[in-house]
């Protein structure tokens, strides 16, 4: 079993729940669809679309589960630093293999937890267009299920500065069934990874489309 001391608990990540549900509810009028989809107990692996800083807080609001993200070591800055940790958000350095961060994330998994994934690496269109192999690593090393999930509203298309979304406007967040990206047989190979990439992409986009037909929004 994997030494998993230095994984936060679930009373921080708790925490940050409750503090996104007031902050997200306050600003915004979220609208959640398909959150009965997300098991409601055992390891599962979110992937989430990413075309706004908000995003993150956004599903840690509406979220059925507190959720621990994966989220770029230099967001980790000054007095986030510590807020960050103390609820639950575990730092990766995006240009290196932060093996820190693969335990962290890993013992998440191994807790029983809920972990949060850009698979994109970064924010851009939000359209699951290119994906990083993380997502594919982790869900194959670790077993559980990925929960593909659609933040729209966040991000008007078209602007350069992408400004907050209207204040008390809508913003639609929409869960999907949960599915296996590898193959049955455990391997871990590079071949089995590059695999596993092009059936989870085929299950995002298939679920952003079915979002944005749901919701009737872009974006």
């Amino acid at each position: 079993m994997r030494d998993t001391s230095a994984v936060p608990g679930p009373k921080g990540v708790a925490v940050g729940r409750r503090l996104g549900i007031g902050i997200i509810n306050s600003l915004w009028r979220p609208r959640v669809l398909g959150g009965w989809r997300l098991p409601a107990t055992g390891p599962v692996i979110l992937a989430v679309n990413h075309s706004h800083y908000v995003d993150g807080p956004v599903l840690m609001g509406t979220c059925p589960r507190p959720v621990h993200f994966l989220i770029k070591k230099e967001a980790f800055i000054g007095p986030l630093d510590p807020f960050l940790r103390g609820i639950g958000q575990l730092p990766v350095d995006r240009h290196s293999t932060d093996r820190t961060a693969v335990t962290s994330a890993l013992g998440v998994l191994e807790r029983g937890g809920v972990l949060g994934i850009f698979p994109e690496g970064t924010r851009g269109e939000g359209d699951f267009a290119d994906l990083r192999a993380g997502l594919a690593y982790f869900a194959v090393r670790s077993g559980a299920p990925i929960v593909p999930v659609a933040v729209l509203g966040t991000s008007r298309p078209g602007r350069l500065i992408r400004g907050l979304p209207p204040v008390r406007g809508r913003v639609d967040v929409v869960f999907g069934d949960p599915f296996d990206a590898g193959d049955g047989s455990g391997r871990r190979t590079r071949t089995a990874l590059d695999a596993a990439t092009v059936r989870i992409q085929k299950h995002l986009t298939g679920h952003l489309e079915y979002a944005r037909r749901t919701t009737g929004r872009a974006s």
